[in-house]
């Protein structure tokens, strides 16, 4: 099995996501004693908030291009980047990453929403992800039509992320709003919504009543795996 190398602590909450999904697949895969081969390297997200909040993208670029160094240099083979957000600079991690795999989060999710039939997909996350084109592009590339939520629902959304999930807290009010604003999708039309945060799997991990939930850290790690392995998807 190949080394997964992983870019996480954007936020370390979702990251624990990360490295239980990847080393339950392993074992469910291999069997025995067998867990991931893995090197984890966590970033303060302090240091990447400030980027994101102060347009600093280049900065941003730089440091996690300097993390994929460091994996690649310690051994790992599959590069994953533990966060959708930071998908913005993808092109920066695949040119770090060299000869090692570099799996964006975007084409799991994609390829498991057209496994399921489904093509018109609401787009959750935060405001970055949600309303810049970075992701909603790569989606749509793929074949996905991807609607978003009413601006005032994706403020309450970028919130619950940064002043809630992000410190840990999950709360029954949280979990409401989110599924409220769910629901709301898919009266306009959604046959399925992508949790395009990796901290809003913490508030729901089954498909809502009437449409399908894609975890998109689930949906990331898994895929690790199974590339590490070199089995398909």
């Amino acid at each position: 099995m190949d080394i997964i190398g992983l870019i996480g602590g954007m936020s370390w909450e979702s990251t624990v996501t990360y490295y239980q999904v990847i080393n339950e697949e392993a074992h469910r895969l291999l069997g025995g004693q067998h867990n991931a081969r893995s090197i984890l390297h966590t970033v303060d997200f302090a240091d990447i908030e400030a980027c994101q909040r102060e347009d600093r993208w280049d900065d941003a670029a730089a440091l996690l291009g300097a993390c994929t160094r460091s994996l690649v240099q310690a051994g790992a083979r599959i590069i994953v980047l533990c966060t959708n957000t930071m998908h913005k600079v993808a092109p920066a991690i695949t040119a770090a990453a060299g000869a090692a795999e570099f799996i964006h989060i975007a084409d799991p999710t994609a390829a498991e929403i057209r496994r399921r039939g489904l093509s018109r997909v609401a787009l959750l996350g935060t405001r970055y992800t949600m309303e810049q084109d970075f992701y909603r592009a790569r989606l749509e590339d793929r074949g996905l039509r991807v609607m978003l939520p009413q601006e005032a629902e994706r403020k309450v959304i970028h919130h619950m992320i940064y002043e809630e999930l992000c410190h840990g807290r999950v709360t029954s009010a949280a979990r409401e709003a989110l599924g409220a604003i769910i629901q709301s999708l898919r009266g306009e039309g959604a046959e399925g919504v992508i949790l395009g945060c990796t901290e809003l799997g913490l508030l729901l991990r089954e498909d809502a009543p009437g449409i399908a939930v894609f975890d998109t850290a689930r949906l990331h790690a898994l895929a690790a795996v199974h590339a590490a392995l070199g089995k398909p998807a």
